[in-house]
């Protein structure tokens, strides 16, 4: 597995299709507060809990001046039906080559059942409106994921207007 990016450095620059198809760049959201977070599938028990516990409280996301967006190794297809279904109202991005999991040291080996295999894990990166990783949280559990990140988000400081 690859180091997990750490605060403090510039975050990794990418482009990926939403669940729309639209091509997103992170360095076109310069100026906002970005909470990036990656998943490991859309539409799994752990990663829906995560999912809509951001949609439940996505105004305090907003109050706190953020812009959350996910990534998974879905593919646009999946990330559209999960966003759907569940009616997310915030960014997914469909990392099918895993090209941004490397990049951010989210992309390595998990185990299931005795199984190991290559996938994406958990965490939850602040990316200040510089393009600087403010916070990091590996393996943020699904359960306490917005408690953890909004008080963290509470603690930056507000961007100038």
């Amino acid at each position: 597995m690859m180091r997990v990016i750490e605060a403090g450095q510039e975050a990794p620059d990418f482009t990926l299709p939403d669940q729309d198809g639209n091509e997103v760049t992170l360095s076109d959201m310069r100026g906002s507060t970005v909470v990036l977070y990656f998943y490991p599938k859309a539409d799994t028990p752990g990663c829906t809990r995560q999912a809509c516990g951001i949609r439940d409280r996505s105004s305090e996301y907003g109050t706190a001046g953020a812009r959350v967006v996910g990534v998974s190794k879905d593919t646009v297809e999946d990330v559209r039906k999960f966003a759907d279904k569940y009616a997310l109202d915030f960014t997914l991005l469909a990392d099918s080559e895993h090209q941004v999991a490397e990049a951010y040291g989210t992309w390595g080996e998990k185990s299931m059942y005795g199984k190991k295999y290559l996938g994406v894990t958990r965490a939850t990166f602040i990316i200040d409106p510089d393009g600087k990783v403010a916070r990091v949280f590996p393996k943020v559990s699904p359960k306490a994921h917005d408690d953890v990140v909004l008080a963290a988000l509470g603690e930056l400081p507000l961007p100038e207007l």
